[in-house]
């Protein structure tokens, strides 16, 4: 792959194909703001009123049908998380990208608090299953292809990969606390927002699957003591909203572990386009490498 087949998706190419779904449902994309990158491009129209996904290839489209099954599950169980925005039928497929259309939460910048979050991931974990079959979690699926698209260095390409290898057989390993059953995937502040009313609703249900529920608490857990994210109270309000403290779990390091690899492979989509990710990718495969702190991670 040339370095300008992996840099093909970016800001401006997501914005067009965005206008161009936008076209299909009969949304006015009136004052398009991009909010995040990473396996999806996500914008914000008509003053956060509608929010929008783009993903970032064709290979995001099974996973994004699942999150409209997903978002249509959660209503059904009346559980607060994302709506999608009643229109065209979704995803709207534009060049092989999906994209959906959601309801916007506030400003879009208005966070639930840890305990809330805690509780609301207790209530998720305490759900049936969904009437149609969910993934396993595979956490190693993605990071040779979005280290394929990656420019970084050949030599941080190389550890990443080397340290992918490494984690996998440590992961197979494992055995876990908590019963195994539906996951969120990607559970973290960042996609607990409130609602113009106030309530916490989760949102980015594209990564649902099966598997250990300690995958769902991990974020939490490192934001606090390996990234700083999160104060000592804030943690603890997080762990008395769930009921268990994943910290204390003796598979606890070696999940920690196969996050941060993540964390770098998903930043490191974006090091082609963005000066300040290809920094911080770097430097996160030098503290990954040398068993620094991981308090100058950077979020992203």
């Amino acid at each position: 792959m040339t370095t300008s087949e992996r840099t093909a998706f970016d800001a401006d190419a997501a914005e067009k194909i965005l206008r161009r779904a936008c076209a299909v449902a009969d949304v006015d994309p009136d004052g398009i703001e991009m909010l995040r990158f990473g396996d999806h491009a996500v914008f914000r129209i008509d003053g956060g009123r509608i929010v929008s996904r783009v993903g970032r290839s064709p290979d995001r489209l099974q996973s994004v049908r699942q999150e409209v099954g997903v978002a249509g599950w959660l209503t059904a169980e009346s559980y607060p998380a994302a709506r999608l925005v009643t229109m065209a039928e979704q995803p709207i497929v534009v060049e092989g990208h999906p994209v959906t259309f959601w309801e916007g939460l506030a400003d879009g910048d208005t966070y639930a608090s840890t305990r809330e979050m805690g509780e609301l991931l207790r209530r998720l974990h305490e759900l049936k299953p969904p009437p149609f079959p969910l993934p396993p979690l595979r956490p190693f699926d993605k990071v040779a292809k979005r280290l394929e698209r990656a420019v970084i260095s050949d030599g941080g390409r190389a550890y990443l990969t080397a340290r992918a290898g490494e984690l996998a057989d440590a992961y197979d390993r494992l055995s876990y606390a908590l019963p195994a059953g539906p996951l969120h995937g990607d559970f973290n502040v960042g996609n607990v927002l409130r609602d113009s009313a106030g309530h916490p609703k989760v949102i980015d249900l594209d990564g649902f699957v099966t598997g250990p529920r300690e995958w769902d608490l991990m974020q939490t857990a490192m934001y606090y003591d390996s990234f700083g994210w999160h104060t000592e109270d804030e943690y603890a309000d997080f762990v008395a909203g769930y009921g268990f403290d994943v910290r204390e779990w003796s598979g606890y390091t070696v999940l920690r572990s196969v996050r941060e690899l993540l964390m770098v492979t998903w930043l490191s989509q974006n090091a082609g386009a963005n000066p300040q990710a290809a920094e911080e990718v770097e430097k996160r495969v030098e503290s990954l490498r040398s068993g620094g702190s991981r308090r100058d991670w950077a979020p992203f």
